[in-house]
């Protein structure tokens, strides 16, 4: 399958115009979205977000990427296989902690180039024409890596901040919580939260931190919005307290 991870949005032309490109190029061949809606213009949040969510899908996947402030810019354009599973999008830092967290890792530039190139839609005239080739079992159109461009080595193992806001208000962190300490609790917006299973084991209106379903520390409010009740917004700070 191919799977789209990107910061479109949920309106405008751009997820269609890129499946349909894929629709052409690979048909019979799923495409799954993902999010359409990733921390706009962010790499860096979104890096700790695709990275939380990728493993659920099987090796052999693809997964087109586009979170691209730069597009047009300097930045590479790249392939990367990691465990098995492809990622395509801009080298700016969005596969990082991808390539950082597995176990065996290759990358390419993107040598390919269609007969007309945009300079501002990547995602429909390049990524997705190349996710589409990767998905019929084509070999990447490009040369290994030479360079470290695309890496972000100095960005943390975990990022003590707001990563995504869910549609129901919940807060995810980019800390993983089975690496958090026994007992801790979460400090963000001048609130001291303590740790719960899940929700019912707050009363209404309790603000609280748990492990989510996908492995991340996530702030939330039983029956209420965390982002709005707390002024959480994507990048506010997260401090762990002992």
């Amino acid at each position: 399958m191919i799977v789209l991870f990107t910061d479109f949005g949920l309106h405008g032309p751009y997820t269609g115009q890129m499946k349909a490109v894929l629709h052409q190029m690979a048909p019979g061949i799923p495409a799954i979205d993902l999010f359409s809606d990733a921390p706009v213009g962010n790499p860096k949040a979104s890096a700790y977000l695709l990275v939380a969510y990728a493993e659920w899908f099987p090796a052999g996947t693809v997964f087109l990427c586009v979170v691209d402030p730069g597009v047009g810019g300097t930045r590479p354009s790249v392939i990367v296989e990691a465990d098995g599973r492809w990622y395509v999008g801009p080298g700016n830092g969005l596969f990082e902690l991808i390539q950082r967290r597995a176990a065996k890792t290759l990358s390419w530039d993107i040598d390919w180039r269609p007969e007309r190139l945009s300079a501002s839609f990547h995602g429909r005239d390049l990524f997705a024409p190349v996710a589409a080739m990767l998905a019929r079992g084509e070999p990447p159109p490009g040369r290994p890596r030479l360079d470290e461009a695309d890496r972000r080595r100095d960005w943390p193992e975990d990022l003590a901040e707001i990563v995504y806001i869910d549609h129901f208000g919940n807060a995810m962190t980019g800390l993983r919580a089975a690496r958090l300490p026994a007992g801790a609790r979460l400090a963000a917006a001048d609130r001291l939260l303590e740790a719960a299973t899940t929700f019912s084991d707050r009363p209404p209106g309790t603000a609280f931190w748990y492990e989510n379903s996908n492995g991340l520390a996530e702030i939330a409010v039983n029956q209420g919005r965390a982002g709005g009740e707390l002024g959480l917004v994507i990048g506010s700070p997260v401090e762990i307290v002992l």
